[in-house]
């Protein structure tokens, strides 16, 4: 008989948010493959347990999952974490989960803590519907492309974002989407927990005002039906203009006009305009 794979869901911040059954399945289970050792026994000595622990993680994911599935195979029971939520989300763990199910192995959850739900019912945004679309991609033109194409959804929107990137993503998130409702949600279930709720323009003017630390879920209203403009097609269809010659006051005019844009906002961005640099010389084209 094969061993059982155990998809085990671990808090996010706060560990007094584990379960009994969590534990249980922790003190039972051969061995715990886990994303960092150090956090996974900080995690088991606040409750008194000890088991053999392995590194599974986005580096050594693909090789380490044969690993496992050879002791799965063999009949040994894993717990599979991640440091906080649930395996697989935006987390190492589809690549054993996925292989383990191949072969006929057992794979059970355990259910715990996820910053998704957690951010998303304290927004005070619509939960009926929602749609969870990870972490963005770190290029500028990606993420708004990302976006983009989640214009029109209805639901909710949720996403993870660095602190780092986090002023990039608003503002992106305020010229593609519009200035809609958001929650930024911060340091969920820790001592520093913080939920800041407003409108994007709102929240941006507040966090601009000082560096922003810790882990951070994005709650981003959906579209209420209403056309929006879209702020990064104006923004590509102003450059062309501009490229093409046309006199910066005509191109703003048009663009406003066309994507039912403040001439004041379109004017902003024709000032900031820079033509691109040629790759011989570094001048910028004429």
């Amino acid at each position: 008989m094969t061993g059982k794979l155990y998809v085990v869901g671990t808090p996010i911040g706060n560990l007094e948010d584990i379960t009994l059954r969590a534990l249980r399945i922790l003190q039972e289970v051969d061995l715990i493959a886990c994303e960092d050792t150090r956090r996974t026994r900080n995690l088991l000595a606040r409750y008194n347990l000890s088991k053999p622990l392995v590194s599974y993680h986005e580096h050594n994911e693909r090789e380490r999952a044969g690993e496992l599935l050879s002791r799965l195979r063999s009949g040994e029971s894993i717990a599979l974490l991640t440091d906080a939520g649930m395996p697989a989300i935006s987390d190492p763990g589809s690549v054993l989960i996925q292989a383990a199910i191949a072969e006929g192995i057992p794979v059970i959850p355990i259910p715990g803590p996820s910053a998704v739900t957690t951010a998303l019912v304290v927004s005070g945004l619509p939960t009926d519907r929602y749609t969870f679309a990870g972490f963005l991609p770190r290029k500028r033109s990606e993420r708004r492309a990302v976006l983009q194409s989640l214009q029109g959804l209805p639901g909710s929107l949720v996403f993870f974002e660095a602190p780092h990137r986090l002023i990039q993503t608003l503002r992106d998130l305020l010229e593609v989407l519009g200035d809609r409702r958001i929650a930024v949600a911060r340091e969920l279930t820790k001592v520093h927990e913080e939920v800041l709720r407003g409108r994007i323009s709102e929240v941006l003017a507040r966090l601009e005002q000082g560096p922003v630390r810790g882990e951070v879920t994005l709650v981003v209203e959906g579209s209420t039906g209403q056309r929006e403009p879209n702020r990064w097609a104006a923004q590509e269809h102003l450059a062309q203009l501009l490229l093409a010659g046309v006199p910066p006051k005509e191109a703003v005019r048009q663009v406003a006009r066309a994507y039912g844009l403040p001439r004041r906002e379109v004017f902003a961005w024709a000032v900031g305009y820079r033509k691109p640099k040629c790759e011989e010389d570094g001048n910028e084209v004429p």
